[in-house]
């Protein structure tokens, strides 16, 4: 019998006390083969593991029994462009993922859901049981089912995802909308608070939708629908009903009213919503009677809602908006090459561009870098925990490479110093904290001395490195003269760096965004006392600033951190980044 194949992923995960994993390329492929189209046994010996992804695996067919019991901490699945079907996916997915946030099924080929996501189970009379059972997954929030081969969902997805927020069905083989997602009234099945009480966003346009049933309107909470490039012929007039629904996408579609086609190819949402409100065209007097109960009922449920609705509102309105551009819509991406030399020195880095900061009014450069300082001394654990770098994206010439080198050779021109060796700049930074000691009467020291200890005992230092050759960050101690910040710059070129895990400089990251986000609207907004240097009254969050104002959003452009040999070994923002500032940040993804 052959030996089962190394995974050296999973061993170092495990060594690590990892939380996050992302497997893929071809030598994951060609294991999983080997290993009978399913996930290894030693995954189920991760069970600290928050974030797993396994994408592009053509081998992966099942999923293996016990993934859920083994990993009751995870909160993002992604497992995407495989093979896998209902049957593989039950084994894995059976029993309860009580984390579990996101998932990510699409580009399988699934053509049933499988039973833990509410598919048919071996007979109708079970239907009470499953009715009695917990939810399987009872904070997920996002499903992603697109690119399959689907032509129905049953009611059972409400009650195993009674939290979901988005539902993503784009692709797939669908003929009616809603359908059986949602129970029939009087069927005895009903849920608490309805079917998908949260449910507000809703896609599933490329399909073969004829009929987007009238009780679309049963979402309550629906503010966007996409059903393009289907074979719908008219839209119902209960749409009208939906309480909050603003945006939506029926292009492509062939309607027998042109008058309702013209409007939903300008994207005319009002006006789409108020023609269907009016009975729309040719309607009799029958249509009438049922227009005006319809709107009856509407006011009703207004009435019951808007105290909820203006908060809602007003909470949307006050968030700080970021746009995220994924790597495939940007013509140029920044692309950081990382050396294998790294992983015993400092092994994780993060990176993004951030385009759109204003920091010329007033002292918003200042409080930028007072902001940068304090994270330092905060989240990131007087720099123990992670290092963050701030450079003009405008100075910097790419691809860059995150590499390391022995002090002796490492050049660097350090913020306000001239270019020096890193071994040299080390001994100066030592000799001038002596100097601070003496003179202070006192161990302790400021500034770039603070941190020299974290460098103790490593026969190379990190370092990034633009396409001339010029180290523009030396982490954990300086960052270079060259890409400096100052208050004509617009774009930025994020880095956060860790020697302790990638997770810890993802959440770095979010937290700097949203600083940034903050800063840059207190700024436009004109928030600031030009006099005040006092961080904490500009950064105190949204609360004091006006929903009103029409600040546009900060653009996030991914930037993808591959190996030597081109595999991605990280990008950031993925979809399921920024996430842990999703109270206070509105993502457009």
């Amino acid at each position: 019998m052959a030996a089962a194949a190394a995974w050296p992923e999973l061993e170092a995960a495990g060594r690590e006390r990892r939380r996050e994993l992302s497997l893929a390329g071809a030598a994951v492929a060609e294991r999983v083969a080997a290993g009978g189209g399913r996930l290894p046994a030693a995954l189920l010996a991760l069970p600290l593991l928050q974030s797993l992804e396994l994408s592009g695996c053509a081998a992966l067919r099942e999923l293996g029994p016990g993934l859920a019991a083994a990993l009751p901490a995870l909160h993002t699945l992604v497992l995407r462009d495989n093979a896998l079907g209902p049957a593989g996916l039950g084994a894995g997915l059976g029993g309860t993922l009580p984390a579990l946030r996101l998932l990510d099924l699409s580009g399988n080929g699934l053509e049933a859901l499988p039973a833990a996501l509410g598919g048919a189970g071996p007979g109708e009379e079970e239907e009470e049981e499953k009715e009695a059972a917990a939810p399987a997954f009872p904070q997920l929030r996002s499903l992603n089912l697109s690119g399959n081969r689907l032509r129905e969902l049953g009611p059972g997805l409400a009650r195993a995802a009674p939290q979901l927020q988005a539902l993503l069905l784009s692709g797939n083989r669908l003929r009616v909308l809603p359908g059986r997602l949602l129970p029939p009234a009087g069927s005895g099945t009903a849920l608490p608070g309805g079917p998908f009480p949260l449910l507000s966003r809703l896609e599933a346009a490329d399909n073969q939708v004829e009929e987007l049933g009238a009780d679309i309107a049963a979402l309550p909470a629906l503010k966007s629908l996409d059903v393009g490039n289907n074979q719908l012929r008219e839209l119902p007039a209960a749409l009208a009903d939906c309480p909050r629904l603003k945006e939506a996408n029926f292009k492509g579609n062939q309607l027998k009213d042109k008058r309702l086609e013209k409007m939903v190819n300008s994207c005319q949402m009002k006006a789409i919503l108020e023609y269907l409100r009016a009975g729309g065209r040719g309607k009799g007097k029958a249509e009438s009677g049922r227009e005006e109960a319809r709107k009856k009922k509407r006011e009703k449920q207004q009435k019951k809602d808007g105290v909820d609705g203006e908060q809602d509102e007003l909470e949307e309105a006050s968030k700080l908006l970021v746009k995220v551009l994924h790597v495939s819509e940007n013509p140029a991406p920044l692309v950081v090459k990382a050396s294998p030399g790294v992983k015993d020195v400092r092994a994780f880095i993060v990176c993004c561009v951030l385009k759109g900061v204003n920091l010329k009014p007033g002292n918003a450069l200042k409080r930028f870098l007072s902001a940068q300082t304090k994270l330092h001394e905060d989240i990131c654990e007087k720099r123990t925990a992670a290092t963050i770098a701030t450079h003009d994206l405008q100075l910097i010439k790419g691809p860059l490479l995150y590499d390391v080198q022995p002090p002796d050779e490492l050049k660097v021109t350090p913020l306000g110093r001239k270019e020096i060796k890193a071994k040299d700049l080390l001994r100066q930074l030592q000799l001038e904290a002596e100097e601070q000691r003496k003179q202070k009467k006192r161990q302790n020291v400021s500034g770039l001395h603070k941190y020299l200890q974290l460098l103790d005992g490593k026969d190379n230092y990190p370092c990034l490195v633009d396409a001339e050759g010029v180290v523009i960050s030396f982490p954990p101690i300086t960052n270079s003269e060259k890409t400096k910040i100052r208050k004509d710059t617009r774009d930025l070129f994020l880095e956060v760096t860790s020697d302790t895990s990638l997770q810890i400089c993802k959440d770095v990251m979010d937290t700097l965004i949203l600083k940034i986000a903050e800063l840059n609207r207190v700024t436009l907004e004109n928030k600031e006392d030009s006099g005040s240097d006092n961080e904490s009254d500009t950064l105190s969050g949204p609360g004091n600033l006006n929903p009103s104002q029409n600040v546009q959003p900060l653009v996030v452009e991914q930037v993808r951190v591959v190996d030597t040999d081109g595999n991605l070994k990280v990008l950031y923002p993925s979809k399921t980044d920024l996430t842990t500032v999703s109270s206070l940040l509105t993502v457009i993804r």
